[in-house]
């Protein structure tokens, strides 16, 4: 019987800045991967003992002495496995990204991450210096390479491995989630095992932290780039993956029980954005969260995800009604709350609006109603959400999507007054798309979570009479296309009207893009889905004379 190796993918939910927690969870996960399976090696993700990203607690003065206390710590507990463990190192007055091979009281190799990221949400080059060497262990008679996250995206790093002799690369990662994000994954490590003719490990962070979500979706790949084991995305485990050994070469065994399904676009979404929620708030030490149901299509799947992410006990629902409100909006949130058993409030803000409107009557003397009206109406509903969150320790969740948000469609210190947008970085055409796959889940089907009629109805603010967002907006097709194109492929006013969309149209959008960054700037954090969400991926001047054009 040939020998084995046995590799496991610790693709664990770890949390920024806990480093005695997480080491904790090393040291359970490491005993449990030698008791249940026997594995040669764990690999846990990136920066395992601070969490991913540290961000500028990496500047912290005592950094140093928590990490060193909890690598020697790790060597205390003596395990007799072969442990992959990353950490910030420092080192001869330098920071690295690091991670070392520990076994038993033993640190048998360390490895300084080469390739620093520094686009999009990335900017590792602010703390971390770059290593250069290659890190290639022999574990049972097989040379064993080791790589971190963007090392795999670059083809030196993979290629240096295989030139220093290493027969199999264990790459640990903290790769965050965005839409198609599992598939380049898979295309990036066919290729990278192709080009070094060596099986690849790559084992990754879960979890959510502030706007980023890692979805795990660990895997193992051949030589010849063949996927044989991947573990669930966005959920916790142990993931066992065997080699056979023949002649100091590794062979990845096949693992029909190792293989989980590809998720469908609007499954990874959602379930990015319920572990997105889940671990916002359980991280941060809410109680629950509040959020306003209008009885439209935005409110009513942020309503879904949150049941979903911390159960219907630990949800309330508020309806905010006003003049404007109709008797439908009413009816469909009362059916949607009852069904899925949130606890629920009605609230009329009819006094509150009279109360400020009162107190603003000599200042208002003289002028037409406009959009101020509209924006007081929903700055009332924001002061009752904002005081529920404080009375009782709940989180208010803001329902506002990307299409709105990216032309300023919401009213600050009204709509957007909260802790967490939950559909930040969803189009209002994804909304819809992902709304029609929760209520085609199995415990939907014969009591769809949101009523259809939701869906199907026609989408409105109802802040004046007879308001729908068409009024104000292009077609939510027309809009997100457009907004795709400039906010996320950075492409000019020309380029998106030559792909034959209305001149007007474009600079019209486009301007609402530019004027709204002021409200940008003081919203809460949602979960980043897209390659360029509004947060720490698109970085503009507030004040700028810009002109759109070329």
């Amino acid at each position: 019987m040939p020998r084995q190796l046995t590799v496991v993918m610790a693709q664990l939910n770890l949390l920024v800045g806990d480093i005695k927690g997480n080491t904790d969870r090393v040291i359970i996960a490491a005993r449990q991967s030698l008791q249940e399976f026997d594995a040669d090696i764990v690999a846990f993700p990136e920066l395992t003992l601070t969490g991913y990203p540290p961000e500028d607690l990496l500047l912290r003065p005592s950094l140093k002495i928590r990490i060193d206390r909890a690598l020697q710590r790790l060597l205390d507990e003596n395990i007799d496995i072969h442990m992959i463990v990353g950490y910030p190192l420092h080192e001869k007055g330098k920071l690295y990204n690091a991670l070392s091979l520990i076994k038993g009281g033993g640190v048998l190799a360390t490895y300084r991450k080469q390739c620093l990221p520094n686009y999009q949400v990335f900017d590792e080059r602010r703390y971390f210096a770059s290593g250069d060497c290659p890190c290639v262990v022999e574990i049972k008679g097989v040379p064993v390479a080791m790589t971190i996250c963007e090392d795999m995206w670059e083809e030196a790093p993979t290629v240096q491995a295989a030139q220093a002799g290493a027969s199999l690369l264990i790459n640990i990662n903290a790769s965050p989630f965005h839409r198609n994000k599992a598939a380049e994954r898979a295309m990036l490590l066919q290729t990278r095992a192709r080009q070094a003719d060596i099986p690849i490990v790559y084992a990754n962070l879960v979890g959510g932290q502030d706007e980023l979500v890692f979805d795990g979706s660990s895997m193992a790949v051949t030589a010849q780039g063949d996927c044989l084991v991947r573990a669930p995305s966005f959920v916790e485990g142990l993931f066992p993956v065997r080699f056979e050994l023949t002649d100091g070469k590794a062979i990845l065994c096949p693992d029909a029980n190792g293989m989980s399904q590809s998720d469908s676009i609007e499954e990874g979404l959602y379930k990015a954005l319920v572990l997105g929620v889940r671990d916002y708030v359980q991280k941060n030490g809410f109680k629950g969260v509040v959020l306003g149901l209008s009885g439209g299509i935005d409110s009513a799947l942020t309503l879904a995800i949150a049941v979903d992410a911390l159960g219907a006990d630990k949800v309330q629902a508020v309806m905010m009604p006003f003049t404007y409100t109709s008797q439908m909006s009413l009816d469909l949130a009362q059916s949607q709350a009852m069904r899925l058993g949130v606890h629920y409030s009605v609230i009329p803000i009819s006094d509150a609006y009279a109360s400020f409107t009162a107190a603003l009557a000599d200042e208002f003397k003289g002028l037409s109603v406009d959009v101020t009206e509209q924006n007081i109406q929903a700055r009332c509903r924001g002061v009752l959400l904002m005081a529920i969150s404080n009375k009782k320790g709940h989180l208010v969740l803001t329902t506002g999507n990307k299409s709105e948000i990216a032309v300023g469609y919401c009213t600050l210190y009204g709509d957007m007054a909260g802790g967490f947008d939950v559909l930040k970085d969803v189009p209002k055409t994804m909304v819809y798309r992902v709304s029609v796959y929760r209520n085609g889940c199995p415990d939907a089907v014969d009591s769809p979570v949101i009523p259809q009629q939701v869906i199907d109805r026609p989408p409105t603010a109802e802040l004046a009479p007879g308001q729908v967002d068409q009024d104000s907006l292009p077609p939510y097709d027309e809009l997100d296309a457009i907004l795709e194109l400039y906010v996320e492929q950075d492409c000019s006013a020309a380029e998106i009207i030559a792909r034959g969309y209305a001149e007007s149209t474009v600079r019209r959008v486009l301007r609402l893009v530019d004027l709204n960054e002021y409200k940008r700037r003081q919203s809460p954090v949602g979960v980043r889905l897209t390659q360029r969400g509004f947060g720490r991926d698109r970085r503009y001047p507030i004040t700028s004379a810009w002109e759109l054009g070329e």
